[in-house]
């Protein structure tokens, strides 16, 4: 052990590892959010159709039509 406490072995490492973290300090990059200049369009084509299918009772079949003006 050296007065630093560190073997021979363990300096290339700890070379290598400060190297790594010096070169790689100045590449943390900035990251900027900005609003669009134009707004957003969103195109939506939307075909809705609707079915109603509707079954009646015999006996409100008849009733409706005995009572024409009931609706």
């Amino acid at each position: 052990m050296t007065a630093t406490g560190l073997t021979n072995a363990m300096r290339p490492t700890t070379y290598a590892l400060m190297a790594m973290l010096t070169l790689t300090g100045g590449l943390g990059g900035c990251v900027n959010i900005s609003a669009p200049d134009k707004p957003i369009q969103i195109n939506l084509n939307i075909n809705v159709t609707q079915e109603v299918v509707y079954r009646l009772d015999n006996d409100a079949k008849s009733l409706i039509q005995q009572n024409p003006g009931i609706f």
